[in-house]
């Protein structure tokens, strides 16, 4: 069975394929989402909600390569590995060791604040056009640190950060409890970053920007994509079940689950599986201010839809693996330890897929094979915030535009 010929398939309906749709319509094309799942079901469903604009240190880094060995000791903390998963990681686990190169660092960083100038202007504008400002806080962020060590350790970062014209202050004593009261009084230091948004729910957001892509015409199907494959002036996607669906582009934003779609047309891309888990928590467990970040511990509470939300962390483990929800667990007890009046009861534990590349930039570009198929994915903690930039970079291939950057550091093929 051959269905209607849309001019563009997205395979993937999660924040970064729906931001894609939106600006693909805009632009008068006939665009189909298809995913696995229901729209938005995946990490879009039960990240943080932030718009991390300030996040422009790539994970793979020298300070970071000095904490693992000491977080993959504790099966609950930070950075886990479960020891069956090493034999298949090892070559991604490399490339990330390469990665955290001083040279290798710098560069990333610099084409990921590129990304992230882009991804603020791209969103605000979405955002307006979309008619979703009401659903979108700007409170700043607090990060906090436990010792003056722990911030000391952490002031390269804010200088690079100074250097691309990322605001920050530094804060002690009443300044900080004035922000966020209720915390333990153990931060003799705290970093402020005026600039953070949040949106009051991650998952309403997208479903909200996917209505709006529908009412420009997107349509949105479930189904599980096999291949792509590119034939003269077309696309034929194949679905499992035996239809077929011809495009004139198809777009890979999948996530997780690119990997063997990009292999299926020559991009051998290292994607591996961040494991993200949270605790949501009902209104009135805690009056938080912002989002907190706990860098020591890797995880954030957030203001997530009333309630708070407590997650992160790292579990390099695949997408096969039983959730370990010991680590939402361990979580919620730190973050009572740091906010006591935190009520935990009524939560709800979620476990999540983050697409990852070793050197924490998505790949976004042409296949190898074909101009007609663009990849999208890889963008790991920062998906929502990246997404609307992603989609006015593929919009711009599509349509044989210059890009509003340049994207030869996301490309695909620079692995």
């Amino acid at each position: 069975m051959v269905a209607s010929r849309p001019d563009v398939v997205i395979v993937g309906a999660g924040v970064v394929g729906i931001a894609t749709a939106c600006h693909l319509v805009e632009e008068g094309r006939r665009v189909l989402l298809i995913d696995r799942d229901a729209p938005a079901r995946g990490a879009s469903f039960g990240n943080a909600g932030g718009f991390a604009f300030s996040d422009v240190m790539p994970l793979a880094s020298p300070g970071i390569m000095r904490k693992a060995p000491k977080w993959l000791l504790d099966p609950l903390g930070p950075l886990a590995i479960p020891p069956a998963y090493l034999p298949r990681i090892a070559p991604w686990l490399l490339r990330f060791w390469r990665a955290s190169r001083p040279d290798r660092v710098r560069a990333s960083m610099v084409a990921q604040a590129a990304l992230m100038r882009l991804a603020r202007e791209a969103m605000s504008d979405l955002v307006r056009r979309a008619a979703l400002g009401g659903m979108v806080r700007s409170d700043g962020a607090l990060e906090l640190y436990e010792s003056e060590a722990e911030w000391r350790e952490a002031l390269p970062g804010w200088e690079a950060r100074a250097r691309e014209g990322i605001a920050f202050e530094h804060l002690r004593g009443e300044a900080i409890a004035a922000l966020q009261p209720g915390l333990a009084p153990v931060f003799p230091v705290a970093t402020f970053v005026p600039g953070w948004q949040t949106v009051e729910d991650p998952h309403r957001f997208a479903l909200a920007l996917l209505a709006y892509a529908e009412r420009l015409g997107a349509e949105v199907r479930h189904g599980c994509v096999a291949a792509i494959t590119p034939r003269d002036d077309q696309v034929v996607i194949d679905i499992e079940g035996g239809e077929t669906i011809e495009a004139t582009h198809a777009v890979i934003a999948a996530g997780a689950w690119s990997r063997p779609l990009a292999r299926g047309v020559g991009d051998r891309i290292p994607l591996e599986t961040e494991r993200g888990y949270n605790t949501t928590l009902p209104p009135a467990a805690f009056d938080l201010r912002r989002q907190l970040t706990f860098p020591g511990h890797g995880f954030v509470v957030t203001p997530i839809g009333g309630g708070v939300r407590v997650g992160g962390a790292v579990e390099l483990g695949g997408l096969t693996r039983p959730p370990d929800f010991r680590r939402s667990a361990a979580m919620l007890a730190k973050a009572q330890r740091f906010l006591p009046g935190l009520r935990a009861e009524g939560g709800v534990r979620w476990m999540g897929f983050r697409p990852s590349l070793p050197d924490s930039l998505p790949a976004i570009g042409p296949s190898r094979r074909s101009p007609r198929i663009i990849h999208a994915f890889g963008h790991g903690h920062l998906g929502l915030t990246q997404s609307a930039a992603t989609g006015r970079i593929v919009a711009a291939l599509i349509a044989g535009r210059r890009p509003p950057l340049d994207i030869a550091p996301f490309s695909p093929q620079r692995f």
